[in-house]
């Protein structure tokens, strides 16, 4: 199976940081099917797991840095030196230096012009996130800022992204990010997505962008992909998370879930207009 790859400016990659591992991996295997691999060698300082789902890579899992429990977005780069001075450059903050993960890869740690931290990825052996949109798997990350064309000004100077106001939601969009998809891993994106009738350019979608809620930190949001929401939620709760609100769009059925050490992330379940 050839490997799915993500061009430049394209989030790559998620991980979360616990203060208990075992713990989260306990949580996050019962509630996604996830089971786990040891990423860095025994005795180096630390932890880091592969998150795999059918032993396909989903994200990552590591010991946390600070003792706060959250996920992380990571956006692929091809040269994390050049591409964290030239982010730097356009105003963002440069939070941890370019330093290499062994052979996966080499990232950075940076903050955006309002403070909202995301991560660049330089792939080497580990190219990202393999399966994604299936149930247990990331869906999106969603940027959640007080001020979205401020936050999208930057972006769209740093990334080349393009934002589309569908109505219901901004959808951030990668220009030939279909195509990619179409070329490598995914030959029948657009066919698909004609049967349910997607927004034209949906093949280049990469997240969303809202208006944080008033007391909300900027953040980056992850977004999985359940098969059914509320088994999800019922799931979640027998395990100790705490379900903040629940509701219904135009395409999903959501819930917003604080896991047991306290990272949020949203539990999502694909519901077409179609059916």
């Amino acid at each position: 199976m050839n490997q799915r790859t993500y061009p430049q400016g394209v989030p790559c990659w998620i991980d979360t940081e616990q203060p208990d591992v075992e713990a989260a991996t306990k949580f996050y295997g019962a509630i996604f099917g996830w089971t786990f691999e040891d990423a860095i060698p025994p005795g180096t300082p630390g932890r880091y797991l592969t998150a795999k789902l059918n032993g396909q890579d989903v994200g990552g899992m590591s010991s946390t840095r600070n003792g706060a429990a959250v996920w992380n977005t990571y956006i692929a780069v091809d040269d994390a030196d050049a591409s964290a001075q030239r982010l730097a450059s356009a105003g963002a903050t440069i939070r941890s230096t370019p330093a290499d993960a062994g052979d996966g890869g080499r990232g950075a740690i940076l903050a955006d012009p309002e403070g909202t931290e995301f991560r660049i990825w330089q792939a080497n052996r580990r190219q990202g996130s393999q399966v994604a949109n299936l149930p247990g798997a990331w869906n999106f990350s969603d940027l959640h800022t007080p001020n979205p064309s401020a936050a999208m000004a930057f972006y769209r100077d740093a990334f080349g992204w393009q934002v589309d106001d569908l109505g219901y939601g901004l959808l951030i969009r990668m220009p030939g990010y279909g195509d990619h998809l179409e070329a490598t891993t995914d030959p029948g994106i657009r066919a698909r997505q004609a049967a349910v009738a997607t927004p034209s350019g949906f093949e280049d979608a990469i997240a969303w962008i809202s208006d944080a809620t008033p007391n909300e930190p900027p953040h980056w949001h992850v977004t999985f992909t359940v098969e059914d929401r509320d088994q999800t939620v019922a799931d979640a709760e027998r395990l100790g998370a705490h379900v903040l609100s629940q509701n219904e769009t135009y395409w999903t059925r959501e819930a917003l879930i604080r896991d047991p050490q306290g990272a949020e992330f949203t539990a999502s379940q694909f519901t077409p207009p179609s059916g």
